[in-house]
């Protein structure tokens, strides 16, 4: 179901930095944005599949999705979740390959496709955009090759705490995760067995660091936790 256009000045307002979409200019932008609509995305609406065609770009407007990917010894990680603003699918608009991981919505929300017949046309009459947009994969390549070397120097310990500071909600006073996750899915999150995540998390607790209630996780005691993320660093 379509709700309405989405404009460009709404939009550049929520993608995060570094975005492929925040190489546009508005009105390069609003030529893009003119071909999709925002829709509804309910929960559990899988809006990607591991190893289909990628024929188009997907923007989260509103609510969370998760993004995982099941490897070759049927073992599923859980890549990342993702906020309003994201764009998932975007390398399949300059290359038309297929899906490297699933996406899916774990809450009502709203999202707009990019079609890559439409991204195609749109970077024949904009050709700077796309070397803008070069510029910035080139910025992402040098960003990942850094972030996997500084994750094989952590240990379980720091490295689900830097999961968990990724996961938090740094602006609520109760410092709760953004999202209801089990321990399982945090474990497929970070790459740690569920096991070693229930012992860390519950020496976490004994210590005052975190509490621990029904399976949910709230910061007790944030710069400790992130100090602990930061070792190694």
């Amino acid at each position: 179901m379509a709700i309405e256009k989405m404009r460009a000045q709404d939009l550049l307002a929520i993608l995060p930095k570094g975005s492929l979409l925040a190489a546009c200019e508005p009105e390069e932008l609003d030529d893009l944005l003119s071909t999709s609509q925002v829709e509804f995305a309910p929960k559990k609406k899988v809006l990607m599949h591991q190893g289909e065609p990628g024929d188009s770009a997907v923007v989260l407007i509103t609510g969370t999705a998760r993004i995982n990917l099941v490897s070759s010894n049927g073992r599923e990680i859980v890549l990342d979740y993702l906020e309003p603003g994201t764009i998932v699918g975007e390398i399949a608009l300059l290359d038309g390959g297929d899906r490297t991981a699933t996406v899916t919505m774990v809450e009502d929300g709203s999202i707009m496709r990019l079609s890559r017949d439409a991204a195609e046309r749109f970077l024949i009459r904009h050709p700077m955009v796309l070397f803008r947009m070069l510029q910035e994969m080139a910025r992402r390549l040098r960003q990942m090759n850094s972030t996997v070397e500084s994750d094989r120097a952590f240990s379980a310990g720091p490295r689900l705490a830097r999961y968990l500071q990724r996961l938090t909600d740094a602006e609520a006073a109760s410092q709760q995760l953004r999202i209801s996750i089990s321990q399982g899915e945090l474990g497929n999150f970070v790459g740690i067995s569920r096991e070693n995540i229930n012992r860390q998390l519950s020496a976490w607790a004994d210590s005052g660091l975190i509490e621990l209630d029904q399976g949910k996780i709230r910061i007790i005691d944030a710069e400790a936790l992130w100090d602990i993320a930061a070792m190694g660093e």
